[in-house]
């Protein structure tokens, strides 16, 4: 067992989210949304260096060393699986562990609209899940793509870094590709996957334009594409992803982007009202025919009135998400204050 394995299970015990192990620090726990430090003596470099090369195989011991910094998966077999991240800093290397649960939970025990399920009805187009990091966007994904595989005989391809969740054989097949070890970049895999007869294809991050450019064209073409982008809101998203694209480009993305965009579900993980956990609030814009219409004729600041009137359909922006928490004694009035885009709402 490797040294920094108890401090891993102990983690998972208390359900904290993240573990630090940090050069000139001692351990630290993000618990509910909040850093803490465990009672641990000051890592020395050797210390650090020692306790992340332990769980490290040669070849990403390698793309440490070249790259200095390193994105890998980690798995105790019967406590959770962890998304590793390590960087060379300035007193040594800084190693940080993203708890993934050992089980997929569903989207009603991740609090999310009943809309959401019926997202994952269709056949084609485009489904984005967006927010800042550390905002539960994997674990969307994942719920959303067990619901998929539990529903219906697909092939599913996910490119992944590293690999989160582990989807078992259902009622489709999951084919699951973590970049560095089954794949050499996201544009490459995707592009791979449109010659791999895929139904759904997951993107774990769009970052670049040639990965945004194949999940466009894999949804226009006849594939579900879900993908993530660490943007704020539903048209915030729209801008970016047309922002990301040369100008003489721009009305064609519009044109494709109006046909195949599907939802934008945009997260915010907000503190429970007596601080003992958190909770989701979810932003929810759905491709009607009125926000395509948007989308084509370059009036995307228009799409927040297309998502109020569109509310009956299970649209609701982030203030509407936030409301029913704090109506519901969810959250505090501090904390829906501090996340709300209009705080005259809730003044």
């Amino acid at each position: 067992m490797a040294s920094i394995d108890a401090l891993l299970k102990m983690a998972v015990e208390v359900r904290a989210s993240d573990v630090h192990v940090a050069t000139g620090n001692s351990y630290l726990l993000r618990h509910f949304g909040q850093l803490k430090k465990v009672k641990s003596p000051e890592l020395s470099p050797e210390t650090a260096k020692n306790i992340i090369y332990e769980i490290l195989n040669p070849a990403q011991r390698t793309v440490l060393e070249k790259n200095l910094q390193l994105d890998f998966g980690y798995e105790i077999k019967g406590v959770a699986r962890f998304r590793g991240n390590v960087i060379l800093q300035r007193k040594g290397l800084d190693a940080t562990f993203r708890i993934i649960p050992s089980t997929i939970p569903s989207l009603k025990q991740l609090g999310l609209p009943q809309v959401v399920k019926k997202f994952c009805d269709f056949h084609q187009g485009m489904l984005l899940v967006t927010g800042a990091t550390g905002n539960g966007k994997s674990t969307t994904m994942a719920s959303m793509i067990d619901l998929i595989n539990s529903s219906r005989p697909v092939h599913i391809l996910t490119v992944e870094d590293p690999i989160e969740f582990v989807h078992p054989i259902k009622k489709g097949v999951v084919n699951q590709r973590q970049l560095g070890l089954h794949t050499r970049s996201f544009p490459n895999a995707l592009r791979a996957a449109l010659r791999e007869d895929p139904d759904v294809i997951m993107v774990g991050e769009l970052r670049d334009l040639e990965s945004i450019r194949l999940a466009v064209t894999a949804a226009e073409t006849g594939h579900l594409v879900l993908g993530t982008l660490a943007t704020s809101s539903g048209p915030k998203t729209v801008d970016r992803l047309i922002d990301s694209f040369p100008a003489d480009e721009q009305n064609q993305i519009r044109a494709m982007l109006a046909e195949g965009l599907r939802a934008v579900i945009t997260q915010k993980l907000l503190p429970t009202a007596d601080r003992k956990g958190l909770v989701l609030a979810a932003e929810i814009m759905i491709g009607t025919i009125p926000l395509a219409n948007m989308i084509r004729t370059e009036k995307t600041f228009q799409i927040p009135s297309v998502m109020q009137t569109g509310k009956g359909l299970g649209m609701q922006s982030m203030d509407d998400a936030i409301e029913q928490l704090f109506l519901a004694g969810t959250i505090s009035r501090d904390t829906a204050m501090q996340h709300a885009e209009s705080r005259k709402r809730f003044a």
